[in-house]
Formats: C-alpha cells, structure tokens, sequence
C-alpha cells in the first residue's frame, strides 16, 4: 500500500509539472501577447545573439520535445507504471526538468539575461542526472525506450546546444568589445566541450536521441555562422565536425549496446 500510494504521488507531481511546463512556456512564449523569444533581453536570445546561437529554424524541435514529454506524462500515469522501478528513479528527476523547462522562459520574459543561464545551467545538469538513471535501469519494453528514453533524450540533446547559446549571448551583452577578437577560438574550444558531453551521453545511454538533438542544433548554428550574423567559417565548419562525430558516437553507442544485450540473452543461465 506504501508503494502504491508513493506511485500516485510521483504520477501526480509529473502530471502537475507538466501542466506547469505548458502554461509557463504558453505565457514565457508570448502566447497571450508581447514580444517573441528571440526579441526578449534586447535581442540577446535571437539567432544573431552570439556566435554559438542556432539560426531560427532550430527551435522548431520544441515542438517534438513537448509532444514527446506530453506523451511521456500520460504513459506514465497508468496504472502499469505506477511501482515501475525505473520510473520510481527518474520520475522525480523528469517532473524537476519539466518545472525548469518552464521558468527558463517565464525568466526570459520578465527577468534577466544571467538569471536564464543559472535556470537552464541547472536545466541540464537535472537532465544530465536523467541520463545517468535511464542508463542505468534498461526500458523493458519499446514504448519505454521510446516515450523515456526518447523524449527525455531529446530534450537533454537540444538544451545541451541551448546552454551554450544562452551562456554565450550572457557573455557576449557583458564582456568587452576586445574579446571579439577571440571569439571564433571561444567558439571552437566550446563546441570540443560540447562533442565530449554528447559522446558521454550517447555511451551511458546507448540511445541516439541525446546525439541527434544536439547535432540539429549544431547544423542550424552552422546555418547562421556562414549565411547570418556575426559571421564566423570556423565555427560553422567546426560545428559541422562536432554534429557528424556526434550521430557517429550515437551510432556506435546503439550497436554497442545491442551487442551486449546480445551476448547477455546468450549467455547460459546461472552466468
């Protein structure tokens, strides 16, 4: 009975979450009127805030991401989820991300540009714990890997690419004009970070979703950088590399994960 009534109350929180996530990206978005994201903090969140901000097509993948967390929520409301293990481990950790999601853009709107890195820096870092737990609880079936993995996935791979153009447009509003001079080695050294995070999420995962999130946001960065402003060819070209080794890494981390799977079901019992 304990357990019972500790699975309705993880269901409960994700579900009110949820909803939280959706009115808050509803009013932080502009849906009930004033400015779009990309005009809030004086431009700073737009495509040419920095040298690490996406071209604006990118951030049509929020449109999968909610989708993907919609439908996470209500798959994990039933019944059938309630006393799951996994989703005991993570479900608190995916409600706290889905709250975060949410204020990051009420922030955006009515507060300021270094209180939206300190939101979406602990966005990712919740959403890094996310990853470490589904690595380390397998899904048990395909609608798990799909809906947990996947979705959550997703989001942990975009806001990756997110923090660094958040970050960058904070320091490009506040740093001095001298460090212009430095910007496309800032770029480089940042995107190499990035390549490593998204290596290590794909390994402990085995899943693709984190790598192919990221490297969209990769592609439309290299977008703006060769056809926007401020213009930078070796951020664009090393955005592209980081992008390619990235699905790359997913790619590997699947099979690999897929061949100890393999060897696991073969092995004979008692092993």
């Amino acid at each position: 009975m304990e357990s019972r009534t500790r699975g309705i109350a993880r269901q409960s929180l994700i579900i009110a979450a949820a909803v939280f996530m959706l009115i808050a990206a509803a009013v932080g978005g502009g849906a009930f009127g004033g400015a779009s994201v990309d005009e809030l903090q004086n431009g700073a969140l737009s495509a040419q805030g920095s040298y690490l901000a996406p071209a604006g097509p990118a951030f049509s993948i929020w449109s999968l991401i909610y989708l993907g967390l919609i439908a996470y929520t209500v798959w994990q409301a039933l019944p059938a989820q309630r006393q799951d293990a996994r989703q005991e481990a993570v479900g608190g950790w995916i409600a706290a991300s889905m709250v975060l999601n949410g204020l990051w853009l009420v922030t955006a709107r009515y507060l300021t540009l270094w209180l939206t890195v300190l939101v979406i820096a602990a966005l990712v870092a919740v959403l890094a714990r996310v990853i470490v737990i589904l690595g380390r609880f397998p899904a048990r079936n395909l609608v798990d890997r799909i809906l947990t993995d996947g979705a959550n996935g997703l989001h942990f791979g975009w806001v990756t690419i997110a923090t660094v153009a958040n970050t960058a447009a904070w320091l490009t509003q506040i740093a001095p004009s001298s460090w212009g001079e430095a910007a496309d080695v800032w770029a480089v050294a940042v995107l190499a970070v990035v390549l490593v995070i998204g290596v290590a999420a794909a390994w402990s995962t085995g899943r693709m979703a984190p790598a192919l999130a990221t490297a969209w946001g990769l592609a439309w960065l290299a977008v703006g950088r060769l056809t926007g402003e401020p213009e930078s060819t070796p951020t664009a070209v090393t955005a592209i590399v980081v992008a390619v080794l990235l699905v790359l890494a997913g790619v590997v981390a699947v099979l690999r994960r897929r061949r100890v799977a393999g060897a696991h079901d073969r092995a004979p019992l008692g092993r």
